[in-house]
């Protein structure tokens, strides 16, 4: 009797290596379509991470390269944004508030208007206008006196915006600051005029800041931009080039970054509460608000929620960065730097139970050559996030594949589509998405696929293969 026992014990014992060996491999390898994807693409497997794992924790369908620290570009806001929801709480809402150290006698303030931020990453011209009637409301017409800008919230530190692409003028490459101001970027809005022969150019936000308009050309619209002629400087710009009449009315959204913080805060506020009817001639500085002002009114933003989801579906890189800052003021009770808000981040993951050893926090955006993360560290956050009881507001946030966002144009044909809540990733060299797949057996998947090569933009196809089949086999 004792023989048949260990040939069952045996059989048992092979049978249960082999269910093991078959469960790795499922966890190991990619599905061919998605392999197949990657080959033509000529993306090796080595330089993928991908992790796919059931929210119940149960079942990890997919861990390719799991570990490999890769840069995740955009994908990283989950980080933040998951982390700020958690710490920060979803009814958190900034407050930006005005001060005066002085006499307001009649509508005339003997003193300076002090301006007290914490970051707020919303404070768009549309909303520091209605804050600015708040203060007119309050009685105040004339400041004689300065304004003082109170940004200690973040701590001042120097910011290189050509430091990721040589490219200053861009709208993201904007740095973060307690007192930030309509994202500090201007519009421009070209308007020709075939009759007089001229170029109207309209600026948003209102701001004592000069222009002078390009001359009209007849040439044809390709590159129209370079044919500007863009000189910045810090009174204002000079477009000392032609913009053609073919072009029709066009915007250029730019960061003039020859003006500072100050500056640009200051240039707003003199055409903004002149148009409001106050009057305004004192200087424009940075300082901190003095123990015996008294506050007159404050500017609460949208709550935390509205702004993670601007974050990730149209990947703010800028709102970003404000909110990686905030967490470090908010939770270290210290004033915001990038160096502390990596540290908030790792802290917040190791309280989960995810020690990321690999994990690299420059932003907090994925605007970087720096920033690191797994497939596997994302992928186990998601799974987290999802049993968290903010969860709803931060997959709310999240593109729907085929639907908004950065997905809008991707999957509309394919039975995914509307089942995907998904952030997108990209830089060059770099192709990611992370995010949570309904599959079609009503089980949910948490999904990370970060590729990191040269050929990384032909990686498309590849993701968008993985996430159709995990609708299909999930």
């Amino acid at each position: 009797m004792q023989i048949p026992k260990r040939q069952n014990i045996g059989g048992l014992l092979l049978s249960l290596s082999l269910c093991l060996a078959a469960d790795t491999a499922i966890a190991r390898d990619l599905p061919l379509v998605v392999s197949a994807a990657l080959t033509r693409a000529g993306i090796p497997g080595g330089a993928v991470g991908v992790y796919v794992q059931a929210v119940d924790g149960r079942r990890r369908l997919i861990a390719s390269n799991p570990s490999l620290a890769l840069s995740p570009a955009s994908t990283m806001k989950l980080v933040t944004t998951n982390a700020a929801l958690d710490l920060l709480g979803p009814v958190f809402r900034w407050k930006t508030q005005a001060y005066v150290n002085g006499k307001l006698d009649g509508d005339v303030l003997h003193g300076d208007l002090i301006f007290k931020g914490s970051g707020d990453p919303k404070l768009v011209s549309e909303n520091f206008w209605m804050f600015l009637r708040q203060i007119r409301a309050k009685g105040i017409r004339e400041i004689r006196g300065n304004l003082v800008l109170d940004g200690s919230a973040f701590e001042d530190t120097a910011y290189d915006p050509a430091k990721f692409d040589g490219d200053p003028i861009k709208p993201y490459n904007v740095g973060p600051d307690a007192l930030l101001l309509n994202y500090e970027a201007l519009s421009f809005r070209f308007m020709p005029n075939e009759i007089n022969g001229t170029v109207r150019v309209m600026l948003d936000p209102p701001a004592a800041y000069a222009v002078t308009p390009p001359t009209l050309s007849g040439a044809d619209c390709n590159d129209w931009e370079s044919k500007l002629g863009a000189l910045l400087e810090p009174s204002g710009v000079q477009f000392t080039g032609t913009y053609s009449a073919s072009c029709g009315e066009r915007v250029w959204h730019m960061q003039p970054y020859e003006l500072t913080h100050t500056e640009y805060f200051a240039a707003v506020f003199r055409q903004m509460w002149s148009d409001l009817g106050g009057t305004f001639s004192g200087e424009v500085s940075a300082g901190v608000t003095p123990e015996d002002a008294r506050l007159v009114t404050e500017w609460q933003s949208t709550t935390l929620p509205e702004v993670i989801r601007d974050i990730n579906k149209y990947s703010n890189n800028v709102m970003a960065r404000q909110l990686l800052l905030t967490l470090a003021a908010n939770v270290l009770n210290r004033p915001g730097t990038p160096e502390r808000g990596a540290l908030v981040l790792a802290g917040w993951l190791a309280d989960k139970g995810i020690i990321a050893p690999e994990l690299v926090v420059e932003n907090g955006s994925g605007l970087s050559r720096d920033e690191r993360i797994s497939a596997q560290t994302m992928g186990r956050m998601l799974v987290a996030a999802y049993r968290s009881p903010v969860m709803p507001e931060f997959i709310s946030s999240l593109p729907l594949a085929g639907y908004d966002g950065t997905m809008r144009n991707r999957l509309k044909d394919r039975s995914v589509a509307g089942k995907a809540h998904v952030k997108t990733g990209r830089l060059e060299n770099v192709r990611a998405v992370a995010g949570y797949v309904l599959a079609a057996s009503g089980k949910e998947y948490a999904l990370v696929c970060i590729i990191n090569h040269p050929n990384a933009d032909r990686g498309l196809e590849a993701e968008d293969a993985l996430l159709q089949w995990v609708y299909e086999h999930g």
